[in-house]
């Protein structure tokens, strides 16, 4: 697989500066992207050291740590776009760890089938994708529920937060190898992996996504 020269990454710098620009000039934000830009790359840097210590390490309360990690920042992120969230932060964390748990006990137990059952370097990553596309679902329904139901009832606010929720995770299974080769599939395939391999991690990704979002 082609490495990376880290100088060359400077060059995504150029669309980014024009993404925050209009950003700061329409939303009168300066701060936001560049503070968010900042934050993904130190995050990534800190979790790339990180992993080579956890799939060194099997322990799984580890693991266990790390997932409650994931459950506790999703759930903090979510609240941010949640206007009246005082005293909803049970309620977030709640929906993200049971739907998402659920589904990486699914997946990594009846289809994947690991023996060991933890196995850090397919657990971590399938959690990590689970949990932030719930972390979505949960943050586009409580907005819209919150604009919903200062119109309608509450039965009607609640369907029009879950359509709402789903949208991003139905177009992504509707346009995913037509439109978009996505984020695993595309990095399995560049590393070398059969491509007929990677639709099936593909498919398992797809599916999961969905079912934690729902």
């Amino acid at each position: 697989m082609e490495t990376i020269p880290p100088f060359n990454l400077l060059f995504l710098l150029i669309p980014l500066i024009f993404v925050w620009y209009f950003y700061k000039q329409w939303t009168g934000n300066k701060d936001e992207i560049p503070y968010a830009t900042l934050r993904m790359v130190v995050q990534l840097i800190l979790i790339g050291y990180g992993l080579i210590y956890i799939f060194n390490n099997d322990s799984w309360l580890i693991g266990i740590l790390i997932i409650f990690v994931m459950v506790t920042m999703s759930t903090m992120i979510t609240l941010r776009n949640i206007k009246q969230n005082k005293g909803a932060f049970l309620l977030v964390f709640s929906s993200i760890a049971i739907g998402g748990t659920v589904t990486l006990i699914l997946v990594i137990e009846l289809v994947l089938d690991l023996t060991p059952f933890y196995q850090p370097r397919y657990v971590i990553p399938l959690a990590g994708m689970i949990y932030a596309n719930s972390m979505n679902s949960v943050s586009l329904a409580g907005e819209r529920f919150e604009k919903e139901i200062q119109t309608v009832e509450l039965f009607e606010a609640r369907k029009a937060a879950f359509k709402a929720s789903m949208i991003p995770k139905i177009n992504a299974l509707l346009a995913v190898g037509l439109v978009s080769l996505p984020g695993m599939m595309t990095g399995q395939i560049l590393s070398g992996v059969d491509p007929l391999i990677a639709v099936r991690y593909q498919i398992v990704v797809m599916a999961m996504i969905l079912s934690g979002g729902g």
